[in-house]
């Protein structure tokens, strides 16, 4: 697989990561395990998971469930120093993790000694802040996004005493890098600018969604990203698997996302499902498989570090990986934008 650089760190992580969401509520951990398995023998080398997770759905009593089950994984096997694994801190607002605390350097810490212990692991190789304290557009909030009723009269300190903490933790040896996860363009360069003014740890990474059907980032977020050397981790690039062509028709299959949630949390919507249809038509023109048709896209994108796919069962696994080897021609990516003006944003 195709290596990309971590920001301006030292590490290099596969071009395509495995995620870990479903793991503890769709998946089973001997499931878990042999997709890492596979995925690992395929040349992957990054995993990505966080402390709230699994989310499919969210519950209270399974929170840090895949953390473990990723732990037990490592435990189990002799290649850590092969893996770069990443992991997230739960932000404001989720009442189930610290009561919903705000992000600060105290509870940076309190919340990775916590992760390396279910992943039974002395470090992660990449840590990331969940979401900004602030809030975030995300998740479909952009429809009536108002950044003038944000709270950011203490962030500067906020920022400083998070990657303070963080600059510590990696004294340690209990963390290699840090990124961002729901950001903005302006959240980045607030961290940016803070490691600058108090010789800081630099973010390497920002974890965004990114797919044929939601491409915010490609505005201002781009042109950070490009500039400041901290590169894309695009989750949901499937849209959540509508975007694998399995909901199209009305289909609704058993154990699905959707049997669960009927709209993917906003994401499928009349609108998204016609978009689906004309992209599932430029896949089908060109011969090719509409997942691996969209994930490909997403590895062309000069921004891109990384991109983040998920499974339910090995048949999606292998068919998500073999985007790895998909290089889309001139004629394809211009049959995508095509259909890209025409449904700019449809979620």
């Amino acid at each position: 697989m195709k290596l990309n650089r971590l920001g301006r760190s030292e590490i290099e992580v596969t071009d395509i990561c495995l995620g870990s969401m479903t793991w503890a509520s769709q998946n089973t951990e001997a499931e878990a395990h042999e997709q890492l398995d596979y995925a690992v023998a395929e040349g992957l080398n990054f995993i990505d998971t966080a402390e709230m997770y699994p989310t499919t759905p969210r519950l209270a009593e399974t929170t840090g469930f895949t953390e473990a089950i990723i732990g037990n994984w490592i435990a189990g096997r002799s290649n850590r120093d092969q893996i770069v694994l990443a992991t997230k801190i739960t932000g404001e607002g989720n009442k189930d993790i610290r009561n919903g605390a705000r992000v600060t350097g105290a509870t940076v810490r309190e919340a990775l000694e916590a992760s390396l212990q279910r992943l039974k692991t002395d470090y992660v190789d990449l840590y990331q802040l969940h979401w900004p304290n602030r809030g975030s557009y995300h998740f479909r909030k952009y429809w009536t996004y108002d950044a003038s009723t944000q709270d950011v009269g203490s962030m500067d300190q906020e920022v400083a005493d998070i990657l303070g903490e963080v600059q510590k933790l990696q004294g340690e040896g209990k963390l290699r890098e840090f990124g961002v996860s729901n950001e903005t363009a302006w959240g980045m360069m607030k961290f940016l600018e803070a490691s600058e003014k108090y010789g800081l740890p630099r973010i390497v990474s920002i974890q965004n969604e990114y797919n044929l059907l939601c491409r915010i980032y490609d505005t201002d977020c781009q042109e950070v990203s490009l500039r400041e050397d901290v590169g894309l981790l695009a989750y949901s690039p499937l849209a959540a698997g509508g975007l694998s062509g399995k909901y199209m028709d009305g289909s609704i299959p058993e154990g699905s996302r959707r049997s669960m949630q009927a709209n993917l949390n906003g994401r499928y919507t009349p609108a998204a499902e016609s978009a689906i249809a004309h992209y599932a038509e430029v896949a089908k023109r060109h011969g090719l498989n509409l997942p691996a048709m969209a994930l490909a896209f997403c590895r062309s994108r000069p921004f891109m570090t990384s991109t983040i796919i998920g499974a339910t069962s090995m048949d999606q696994l292998k068919t998500n990986l073999s985007a790895a080897k998909l290089e889309l021609g001139e004629a394809v990516l211009e049959d995508i934008q095509g259909i890209y003006r025409d449904w700019p944003q449809p979620m």
